[in-house]
C-alpha cells in the first residue's frame, strides 16, 4: 500500500500539484473572504454606472444594473465550488456502494448492478435534467446538486468494481472469509484501504467536472435559479453582451477557467504521484 507520509512530500515537490493547490486555494479565499472585504455586494443596482468598463473603482467592471462584477463573480465562484465539492462527494461514495458491492459479492448482484449502471449510461442524462428542470425551478440549489451527483458516478463504479473483483481473489481476502471475517470488515479492512488512491483522484476530478456541469445546466437556465448565483448564471446573463460589452461575459468566463484548470492540475498531480507509490511501494498482494 501506499505510505500516507510520502504522499504530502511527494506532492509539495511536484509543480503540477503546487501550482494547482496555490491556484485553488486563492480561489477560494477569495471566494470565501473576498465579498466581505470588497466594497461593493453582489446586489446593489446602480443605474448611473451600469456596463462600465474595469477600472480602478470596479476592478472587472460592472453588469447590466450597475452590480460590481468582481463581487458577483467572487460569490458565485463560492456556490460554484460548493456544488462542486458536494457533487464529487456524493457521487464518489456512491460509485463505491455500487462498484463494491456488485464486484465482491458478484453473481445475480454483480449482474443487476452493472444493468442499472449501464441503464444510466446511455440515458441523455442533459434531457432528463432539462424534464426535471420545472419540477425543481422552485426547490433548493441542494435539488440540482443531487441531480448532477446521479448522472455522474457510473463510470467510477465500473472502475472500482473491476478493481474490487480482481482484490477479491488475492489470498488475504480468501482467507479472511475462510476465517468467517464479516463481509463489511472484509471490504473495511482490505478492499476499501487499495481503492483509496482510486477515489482519491476520481473525487478530485469530480468537482472540475461537477463545476462545468453546474454551469452548463445554469447557462441553458436548467441549474440554479434566481436569486440565487453561480458562474453558470452569469455566464448566461452576459453572452448576450459578449461583443459589445465583452467584460461582462469574460469575468465569469476567467474565474470558471481558472478553477476548472486549478482543480485539474491537482487531480493530476494526485494521479502521477499515487501510481508512483504504487510502483515503488514493493506491494505484492500477500498482505491485508
Amino acid at each position: 500500500m501506499t505510505a500516507p507520509s510520502s504522499v504530502p512530500a511527494r506532492l509539495l515537490r511536484s509543480p503540477l500539484a503546487l501550482c494547482g493547490a496555490v491556484l485553488l486555494l486563492f480561489l477560494a479565499g477569495s471566494a470565501l473572504v473576498g465579498p466581505r472585504l470588497w466594497p461593493y455586494d453582489p446586489v446593489t443596482q446602480d443605474p448611473g454606472a451600469a456596463l462600465l468598463p474595469p477600472s480602478a473603482d470596479h476592478w472587472l467592471g460592472t453588469a447590466r444594473l450597475g452590480e460590481d462584477l468582481l463581487a458577483q463573480c467572487l460569490t458565485a465562484l463560492r456556490k460554484s465550488l460548493l456544488i462542486g465539492l458536494l457533487v464529487a462527494g456524493l457521487s464518489t461514495l456512491l460509485a463505491t456502494l455500487v462498484g463494491l458491492t456488485a464486484g465482491y459479492v458478484g453473481r445475480g448482484v454483480d449482474r443487476s448492478l452493472m444493468w442499472g449502471v449501464d441503464m444510466l449510461l446511455v440515458l441523455p442524462s442533459f434531457l432528463v435534467v432539462a424534464v426535471l428542470s420545472p419540477a425543481l425551478r422552485d426547490r433548493s440549489w441542494l435539488w440540482t446538486v443531487l441531480v448532477i451527483a446521479l448522472f455522474q458516478w457510473m463510470l467510477t463504479a465500473r472502475v472500482v468494481r473491476a478493481r474490487a473483483v480482481s482484490l477479491r481473489r488475492r489470498e488475504f481476502v480468501t482467507a479472511a472469509r475462510f476465517m468467517g471475517a464479516p463481509t463489511g470488515w472484509i471490504l473495511r479492512r482490505h478492499l476499501v484501504p487499495h481503492l483509496v488512491p482510486l477515489l482519491v483522484i476520481d473525487c478530485t476530478l469530480h468537482v472540475g467536472a461537477a463545476i462545468l456541469g453546474e454551469a452548463g445546466l445554469s447557462y441553458f437556465g436548467f441549474g440554479i435559479q434566481p436569486p440565487d448565483v453561480s458562474l453558470g448564471t452569469l455566464l448566461a446573463v452576459g453572452s448576450g453582451s459578449a461583443l459589445t460589452y465583452p467584460w461582462v461575459f469574460l469575468a465569469p468566463v476567467g474565474f470558471l477557467v481558472l478553477t476548472v484548470t486549478a482543480v485539474g492540475l491537482l487531480g493530476e498531480a494526485l494521479r502521477r504521484v499515487l501510481d508512483e507509490e504504487d510502483g515503488h511501494d514493493g506491494y505484492d498482494g500477500q498482505d491485508g
